[in-house]
């Protein structure tokens, strides 16, 4: 398996589902300096140019949440996903998803200061961190004592949060930062 990787992408929330997985693995290192992102082999594997991407043999997945996903299923016995016919499948599914298409683009409005218009199908900020809180209920993570690939997924936008210098100013979700932060084969804070 290789996953093509860059320390200032997203592919660090990649190298962090296939730590959590137990996988093994070999890192691509991409230069964005040289272009190597938008090469016509690169573009082969994510035809974007963007990372993160992994290869494992012939499947070839970009986007960080399909690698995620994809990562949870085929290493099973990580338990970073309720199994497909589980009650809980649809709610990491969702969360899953909500990451990408709520969390992440409601956070990038409130971090450049800039009004998120309904029209553009996403909440606001402050409405997705409503959702996360509620989400979180009691436990230490959003399965409760389960940590799953949604962890990774949600709390890593809340990591990058914290790389761009700032909190979610809720303390129900800066603990759980926390708990993220303090995983041993955690996402870590450059």
């Amino acid at each position: 398996m290789k996953l093509y990787f860059n320390p200032k992408s997203r592919a660090v929330i990649a190298k962090w589902m296939l730590d959590e997985c137990g996988a093994e693995y070999e890192i691509v290192p991409i230069s964005f300096e040289k272009g190597e992102h938008k090469a016509p082999e690169f573009l082969k594997i994510n035809p974007a140019g963007k990372l993160p991407a992994l290869v494992d043999g012939a499947t070839r997945v970009f986007e960080g949440a399909a690698i995620c996903l994809y990562l949870a299923d085929k290493y099973p016995q990580a338990k970073l996903a309720p199994k497909l016919d589980a009650p809980e499948r649809g709610r990491y599914l969702s969360l899953m998803v909500y990451s990408t298409s709520q969390l992440e683009p409601s956070m990038g409005d409130f971090l450049m200061k800039a009004p998120t218009a309904p029209s553009r199908g996403w909440t606001d900020f402050e409405g997705a961190l409503n959702a996360i809180e509620n989400e979180l209920g009691d436990g230490p993570y959003l399965f409760g004592d389960w940590f799953t690939a949604a962890d990774v997924m949600i709390g890593s936008m809340f990591i990058w949060q914290r790389m761009f210098g700032s909190t979610s100013g809720r303390p129900k979700i800066d603990a759980y930062v926390d708990r993220l932060l303090a995983r041993p084969k955690g996402m870590k804070l450059r």
